[in-house]
Order: structure tokens, then C-alpha cells, then sequence
């Protein structure tokens, strides 16, 4: 699979503060490519160097093996956290307003199929809900038939039918093998969506690779999660383990022994869940705390 954009070195400084340090990947054509990141951690400034809207101190990013021009700007799709919409339109209407700035579009009838908006297509888009303006969004950021999409935490605040209702968008344009760059702080997000993904923190990349990958790196077994009731039994029993969302939880190699041990030890089984690691339990391991907050 050929390598759509390629970020060599790339720094981004604000007096003495080093937003970005040095950092290089590449992103393949076709695939959903993760990036991740806590708030401060450099991933919103490097995404606006990928958009061509800041500049780098040093480093290049090349689109197709050339440096970002114009043409990259009109074949380039991009779905920020906020976008203004004109007032006292319809959808239609929007999408119409918006095709105008561009040399050339996706038919209107296209996208609204695409991004599922039949139903909402005559509504002014003051009385869309969350998720539909969402999907006008990501419609807005198709309009120019574009080779690689930016989707910026396009689901936060979104509930939990809505974000899946916008993953399966995702999957549809996915499978018109466009090239789509996503950032969210959703950890089964990325898990469901991604083909690869890049963690930064402090400016660094810390990981890179598949999620499959990424996780079979660093674990090596089942978590166990008990209630959090039972911590200080464990303490006692100098049994090592995690805190996360009032419940506790242990990394094991072999359940069977595990759970023969803290029958053992007389601890309560009372609630016990057993989960495969996910994209989640690693962030956490590699930067000390979840995404989110």
C-alpha cells in the first residue's frame, strides 16, 4: 500500500515552548489512521500542519511524494470541531452554498445518500440535532470528492447511537478506499475504526502500529475485574493491580491460576469479569492516564 502523505522531522515551536519535536510517520493511502493523544500533547498542532493551515518551524509534509500547493488544498477534506453554518438554510441548501467553493463536487444527490441525510435533507440547520449536523459535516468534507479526510473528534458529545450511527458513515467511506485521518479522544473509537494509529505525548511519538499489534506488544493475557470494594484484600495480599472506574483489575497470564489464587486467599469472586486488553489499557500504560480529562 502506497504511502498518500509522508511527515519527515516535523517540529512546530511557539517561543520557547516545543509543541511538536521532531516527529515523522506516514500515512497510507486507503486505511483509517488513528491519531492520539491527551490535551497538550502536540496532536492538535501537528493535525493543523497535516491541513496546511500552520506552518512548521522544520520538517516537510509531503502529499503524493510533493510538497503541500494548492491543488492539495482543493483535493484536501477536513471536518473541524466546529464549523459555521449559514443561518436560514436547509441542508440542500448548504450542501449547494458550499459546492460553490470549489472547481469541482460530488453530486449533491450522492452525498446525501453517503452521509444518510434523506430524511433532514429540507430542515433548516438551526433545528438539527447533534448527530445530524455531524453527518451535514462530514458531507461538507466530501463535497470535493477529496483523497484524504481529517476527521476531528467528529463524535464528541455525541450519544452513544448517534456516535455508532457516524462509525458506520465511516465504514462507508472507508470502503470507497478513501484515505481518512482521525483524531478522537474514544478509545473504542479508534479500536473499531483504525487501521493503524500514532500516539503522541509531549510532543513525541510514544507508539505506532496496528491496534492488533500495539496490543500484542504489551500484553500478554486477560484482565480480571473485580469490584472496587475488594482493594484492600488485594493490598494485603501484595497482589498487583489497577484502578479504573471504581473497579479493580489484574493483569493475568493464566486465569485459572489467578482465580485459584484469590479463592486461596479467601477473595470474593462476587462480580468478577474477565476482558480481553484494549487500545485504552494501553494508553493508560504508556502515558499514566486514560485520553479523556
Amino acid at each position: 500500500m502506497a504511502d498518500l502523505l509522508q511527515i519527515k522531522n516535523l517540529s512546530k515551536h511557539y517561543s520557547e515552548t516545543v509543541a511538536v519535536d521532531n516527529i515523522s510517520f506516514n500515512v497510507p493511502e486507503g486505511c483509517c489512521f488513528g491519531l492520539l493523544g491527551p490535551n497538550g500533547a502536540g496532536k492538535t498542532t501537528t493535525i493543523e500542519m497535516m491541513e496546511g493551515i500552520l506552518k512548521p518551524t522544520s520538517g516537510e509534509i509531503l502529499f503524493e511524494g510533493k510538497p503541500l500547493d494548492k491543488n492539495y488544498y482543493q483535493g484536501v477534506g477536513i471536518q473541524f470541531q466546529h464549523t459555521a453554518i449559514q443561518d436560514f438554510l436547509t441542508v440542500k441548501e448548504t450542501l449547494k452554498l458550499f459546492a460553490n467553493f470549489y472547481h469541482k463536487s460530488l453530486p449533491i444527490d450522492e452525498l446525501i445518500e453517503l452521509c444518510a441525510l434523506e430524511e433532514i435533507i429540507s430542515r433548516d440547520t438551526r433545528k438539527l440535532s447533534g448527530g445530524q449536523r455531524q453527518r451535514l459535516l462530514l458531507a461538507l468534507a466530501m463535497l470535493n470528492d477529496p483523497k484524504i479526510i481529517f476527521l476531528d473528534e467528529p463524535t464528541t458529545g455525541l450519544d452513544p447511537q448517534s456516535r455508532r450511527n457516524f462509525w458506520q458513515l465511516i465504514n462507508n467511506i472507508k470502503s470507497q478506499k478513501k484515505t481518512i485521518l482521525l483524531t478522537t479522544h474514544y478509545m473504542d473509537e479508534a479500536e473499531s475504526l483504525c487501521d493503524e494509529i500514532v500516539i503522541v505525548d509531549q510532543g513525541h511519538i510514544i507508539h505506532q502500529g496496528t491496534p492488533t499489534q500495539m496490543l500484542k506488544e504489551h500484553f500478554d493475557g486477560v484482565i480480571i475485574s473485580l469490584p472496587g470494594e475488594i482493594k484492600g484484600a488485594l493490598t494485603n495480599n501484595q497482589i498487583d493491580f489497577e484502578t479504573k472506574n471504581h473497579r479493580v483489575e489484574i493483569l493475568s497470564e493464566n486465569i485459572d491460576s489467578s482465580i485459584k489464587f484469590l479463592l486461596e486467599h479467601d477473595i470474593s469472586l462476587d462480580g468478577l469479569q474477565v476482558r480481553s486488553p484494549n487500545l485504552e489499557d494501553l494508553f493508560i500504560k504508556l502515558t499514566g492516564h486514560q485520553l479523556r480529562g
